[in-house]
């Protein structure tokens, strides 16, 4: 193939280096200056260009690869089927492959292992769901990026190599390590080849070593197909057993006995990483495989022979050695028969040559809606039924198919496996207890237990208006998922209403009384005078007679104290007496002046309320007396002398009216 550096395909793919070169092609690391990216371009080698059954099968496997579109996939942007030139155009991955990093590692924790491993899995579920299977699943084929994303790469190009001469070598076999025994012979292959494949794949990141390995590739097909690995903990105890189940269920010889799809083993994966503690307990895991061949082999390339019996009669020896030479020759024939049969099948796998297998002879009943226990029983003959998986269901009772794999009505092998998933019933969830608790966030508690609602009003003295009285079914319930849940909302204590009474006109404590008898209760008391109601009679009440009110409300009440009495002015001046009076609801009456010796003068010296309750009669101060009448003669009459005492004791007085007139 010419120099492709510096060449630029199709006008926009610039190749700039090679970064990988295969037995089929040459991968190129290239620009794609339409797309302002860079891109992987792999481009098929010229001796392929010539062979018209190859073309035909590079044109349709490269449509059916333009296909798959998965994250775990390395994409396929571009194809040319061009008569001197044939490529694929690809994501760049910009990282290494897991073969490197198992290199580096040697051992992978078994967290990572399954990290990988559930990866590879999604892109080989969603390759085999479009049809394609890979048939050369290796760690060299997996590419792994810095963030520890997986990328399976390689899809098609191994398996659509075919040509008419072409010699067998170790390059071309490079993947006899991670064939599946059906490859290797040369049968046919579908989706559990990929599954074998990743099984021991599975067993080397675990381990650290190749379930089987030799210098010689033929040795190692042998192997796959006649020998049994090791168990996985045996080389590392910190294996946990249940993923070495996982992995030795992928790696069974007979293909029946392996994971019936990526999404089965999948499923058990998935079932792992939540109880790493788990035990599979496959029930087939026993040696039944067919006489191994090895041995013979590595005897042919050297192995010490038995050592040598005594010498017998020189006739016996002869006819041994005669025997013996034939033994010999019947071993190297059967040896070389075998290892022809094994390259026969591993030409086979490599170029893509798989004779047609025989008619299947069952046919996969539909067994979604029976009993599992049933079906076993019903088919356990025929079929290997495997529960694959468990899961709630609110509509289908414990012990129910939901679903199976393969499909009803598919042909497959005697005793084939077909992978159901089983009912567990509805989930069962306990009623939690939201009682006193708001309707908002009781709500929220059924809701985060899987549980529905219903709403129901009732008075209730005791819980708070708006939040849970009690709960239909009552706390602590074991009810089905999903199922409804009734709550109780208070609306607060039940509401009776009373007859108000007329209280008006009675004692503080007989309305008291008539208020109580009611159903209602006394409230405030509020006192006011009042000449026209007797003390301690009720003047009014605040909700009137005859209506209706709730139970035990509080009437408030105003109470007369009697007749007001006039505010005392007495010793106040005359101005302040007559704005007191005002203030007070009363009038200034009658207003006497009198000489008064300890009042001050302008002062009030007394005062009297009038009959009407309305106006104060008031005596002011004069000040303290002159004498400006004196005895003119002790000579005087008796009468004279009276009428003049009574004039100097008496003070001369003047009264007036106050608004009243009167003087």
């Amino acid at each position: 193939m010419e120099n492709m550096i510096g060449r630029k395909l199709d006008g926009r793919y610039a190749i700039q280096e090679v970064i990988g070169v295969g037995g089929m092609a040459i991968v190129y690391k290239a620009y794609d200056e339409i797309d302002d990216r860079v891109v992987a371009v792999k481009v098929l080698k010229d001796e392929y260009l010539s062979n018209e059954d190859f073309k035909r099968r590079f044109k349709n496997e490269s449509k059916a690869i333009a296909m798959l579109s998965h994250p775990n996939i390395v994409k396929v942007y571009d194809v040319s089927l061009d008569e001197r030139l044939q490529y694929i155009v690809m994501e760049y991955v910009d990282g290494i492959t897991l073969k490197e990093y198992i290199d580096q590692q040697h051992v992978l924790t078994w967290k990572e292992a399954v990290h990988f491993t559930v990866q590879i899995l999604r892109a080989l579920q969603h390759a085999h769901e479009k049809g394609i299977v890979h048939r050369d699943i290796k760690p060299q084929n997996i590419m792994m990026l810095e963030d520890g994303t997986i990328k399976v790469a390689d899809f098609g190009i191994a398996r659509m190599a075919n040509s008419e001469t072409r010699t067998m070598t170790d390059k071309a076999i490079g993947s006899v390590h991670y064939i599946s025994p059906e490859q290797a012979s040369g049968s046919r292959t579908d989706e559990k080849s990929d599954i074998y494949s990743l099984g021991v794949m599975l067993y080397e990141m675990l381990t650290g070593k190749l379930p089987f390995d030799s210098e010689n590739a033929v040795s190692v097909a042998i192997m796959q197909m006649q020998t049994d690995p090791r168990r996985p903990r045996e080389l590392n105890p910190d294996i946990p057993e249940g993923l070495e189940e996982i992995t030795l269920r992928a790696m069974q010889k007979e293909p029946a006995r392996r994971y019936v799809s990526a999404a089965a083993m999948l499923a058990d994966i998935n079932a792992f990483k939540q109880n790493p503690s788990i035990h599979f307990a496959y029930k087939y895991f026993v040696d039944d495989s067919p006489t191994r061949y090895y041995d013979a082999v590595k005897k042919v390339k050297g192995e010490p022979e038995p050592e040598k019996q005594p010498e017998v009669a020189p006739k016996k020896e002869a006819a041994k050695k005669n025997k013996s030479y034939i033994s010999l020759l019947s071993k190297i024939a059967i040896v070389f028969i075998l290892i022809a049969a094994v390259i026969i099948g591993i030409m086979m796998y490599v170029f893509g040559i798989f004779p047609h297998s025989a008619t299947p002879d069952v046919k996969v009943p539909n067994l979604v809606g029976q009993q599992y226990d049933t079906v076993v029983q019903q088919y356990g003959k025929e079929l290997q039924i495997v529960k694959s998986n468990t899961q709630y269901d609110n509509t289908a009772p414990a012990g129910q198919i939901l679903s199976q794999n393969p499909k009803a009505n598919a042909d497959v092998k005697k005793n084939a496996q077909v992978s159901v998933v089983v009912s567990l019933g509805p989930k069962q969830v306990t009623v939690p207890d939201v009682t006193n608790l708001a309707q908002a966030d009781a709500v929220a508690q059924l809701t985060a237990n899987g549980l529905q609602y219903t709403i129901q009003s009732i008075n209730d003295d005791s819980v708070a208006k708006g939040s849970v009285v009690k709960t239909d079914p009552v706390a602590g319930t074991q009810v089905n998922s999903g199922s409804s849940v009734t709550l109780y909302i208070s609306l607060g204590p039940v509401v009776v209403n009373e007859t108000v009474p007329n209280v008006v006109g009675m004692t503080q404590d007989a309305a008291k009384t008539a208020l109580e008898n009611a159903g209602l209760k006394l409230g405030n008391v509020t006192q006011q005078s009042s000449s026209t109601v007797a003390a301690g009679t009720v003047i009014s009440q605040d909700q009137k007679a005859n209506t209706q009110i709730p139970q035990n409300t509080a009437v408030n009440l105003v109470v007369s104290s009697g007749t007001p009495s006039a505010p005392n002015v007495v010793g106040e001046s005359i101005s302040k007496a007559t704005s007191d009076l005002q203030n007070n609801g009363y009038s200034l009456g009658n207003v006497t002046y009198a000489n008064n010796s300890t009042v001050a003068q302008g002062d009030v010296i007394s005062q009297q309320t009038e009959s009407d309750n309305k106006h104060v009669d008031l005596v002011v101060s004069l000040g303290p007396a002159t004498s400006s009448v004196s005895s003119t003669s002790s000579t005087a009459s008796t009468s004279s002398t009276s009428s003049t005492t009574t004039s100097t004791t008496t003070t001369t007085t003047n009264t007036y009216h106050s608004s009243r007139g009167r003087k």
